[in-house]
């Protein structure tokens, strides 16, 4: 009982060089694989655990240790006795209660030491577990990352339902030509929104149609159930709702590029309605100089442009892709359509090209043709012809 006691002192009182030498002990398996024996090795490391909760829940079992160590040579023989019976029987209890709360935890020691040789806490033991163990706890989940993961499933939930309605082509199914389904086409693109598109047949004037937007052609747009039926309040709108972080901005930042090139389509509408022969060289050149002055903007830098260059290279001109930069703009989703039923219909019914000189123009419709959000966006060359058979009317003599 004496070398109980003194195992169970030495123990709480965190004796490091008897923890140290029993850690090398050869016997320590062994004496692991039976628990129920009681060993010094055992009660001693049990203590290095529990002894911080024990002097703080229970500060009698202390004074047991004190009591037998420090006793009174004055006491009786009798009182000794019974008081080393009453410390044996508070000791009993006290190694079974921390045997049963410290067993599981050995049991996971044990496997570690049959890995490395050295004795670890089950806190420790995920850590220095292998990649591959079988037992490893799963990775805890930091608080960056499940609001990562909160952030996109709102996001995910709360995308807008968005329809666009088309003018259909002569086929009642492809995309028909009209600047102005193309123009909300591409900018529906560019936001990078989820949306459905819907070609309507005007011929056949389906009653779904009707129901939904009475008295309305297209294009036009559906936000959460919504009808959007003008044209510029619907860019405003897509432009205000999809707003950043999420969706790109989408507005020039030059205040010119909002109203460069806007006379063209102008300019060539009275150019190939026309019928008079005498009429038609005096239209043709208004037509140039509208499409000369967007030439002169597109090869003009722009503020930014002039920024970044030093002194030496003022000189050059704008090598820019299109209106407002390198990056297709609310501006240009109103320009190129229009610019490209120009080139089209130009030169199908008036044998009229845009003059080769205008390096500015052809850049910007040849960065436009590299684009899916036009390329896709837009009607075939051959619809649009048809679109204007009536209307390019013949000169006459």
């Amino acid at each position: 009982m004496e070398n109980v006691y003194e195992t169970v002192h030495e123990g709480s009182g965190h004796d490091s060089s008897s923890s140290s030498s029993r850690s090398n002990s050869p016997d320590r398996e062994n004496q692991y694989e039976v628990p129920d024996v009681v060993s010094e090795p055992l009660y001693s490391e049990v203590d290095v655990h529990v002894s911080a909760d024990a002097e703080r829940s229970s500060p009698a079992y202390m004074n047991v240790g004190d009591e037998d160590k420090h006793g009174s040579s004055s006491s009786s023989s009798e009182d000794e006795e019974e008081k080393a019976e009453e410390a044996a029987e508070v000791m009993a209890e006290l190694m079974e209660e921390v045997r049963a709360e410290v067993e599981p935890a050995v049991e996971v020691e044990v496997n570690g030491d049959a890995h490395d040789g050295s004795r670890r806490s089950s806190s420790s033991s995920s850590s220095s577990s292998s990649a591959g163990d079988p037992c490893e706890d799963p990775p805890i989940q930091t608080g960056d990352n499940i609001l990562t993961t909160l952030e996109t499933v709102t996001l995910e939930e709360s995308s807008p339902e968005i329809s666009l309605y088309v003018k259909a082509g002569n086929d009642g199914e492809s995309i028909g030509n009209c600047p102005f389904s193309q123009r909300l086409f591409m900018i529906l693109w560019l936001k990078g929104v989820v949306f459905n598109v819907t070609t309507v047949d005007l011929k056949r004037k389906p009653a779904d149609l009707h129901n939904l937007a009475p008295g309305t052609h297209p294009p036009f747009v559906t936000f959460n159930g919504e009808v959007k039926t003008d044209i510029n309040k619907i860019e405003e709108f897509l432009e205000e709702m999809l707003s950043p972080p999420r969706y790109p901005k989408l507005a020039a930042k030059q205040r010119e590029s909002n109203t460069a090139g806007n006379d063209i389509f102008a300019k060539f509408s009275a150019y190939i309605k026309n019928t008079k022969l005498e009429a038609n060289a005096v239209l043709e050149k208004g037509l140039t100089k509208a499409l000369a002055k967007l030439d002169d903007y597109l090869n003009t830098p722009l503020t930014d442009e002039i920024d970044k260059r030093n002194s030496m290279e003022e000189e050059k001109g704008s090598n820019r892709l299109f209106l407002d930069g390198n990056e297709l703009t609310l501006a240009d989703c109103n320009l190129l359509p229009k610019l490209h039923i120009v080139k089209v219909v130009a030169k199908k019914y008036r044998g009229y090209d845009i003059p080769s000189s205008m390096s500015g123009v052809w850049r910007y419709l040849n960065s436009a043709y590299t684009r899916d959000e036009f390329t896709n966006t837009c009607a075939a060359d051959t619809e649009i012809e048809n679109a204007y058979r009536d209307v390019a009317r013949r000169l006459a003599k």
